[in-house]
């Protein structure tokens, strides 16, 4: 039995389900404070490209993750 590779996939699971949420909290934070204290709205497609980026690669990771499962006959 693999017991370390699971731990490992286990871990790198955990890691992007904690980039995607950290990633819409801090991105909702971001639109709030944005519009609250009247930052221009190109600060506003900063943020955005941020939250794309995080996010692009969460999914990048994951079908890594997804190929390494799938290799391994799960």
């Amino acid at each position: 039995m693999a017991a370390p590779q699971q731990d490992g996939i286990a871990k790198t699971g955990r890691l992007v389900a904690l980039v995607i949420a950290l990633t819409m909290i801090l991105w909702m934070a971001a639109q709030w404070a944005g519009a609250r204290i009247g930052l221009h709205p190109s600060f506003a497609f900063l943020f955005d490209l941020a939250a794309l980026a995080a996010l692009f690669w969460s999914l990048v990771v994951l079908y890594g993750l997804w190929q390494r499962q799938k290799r391994a006959g799960r």
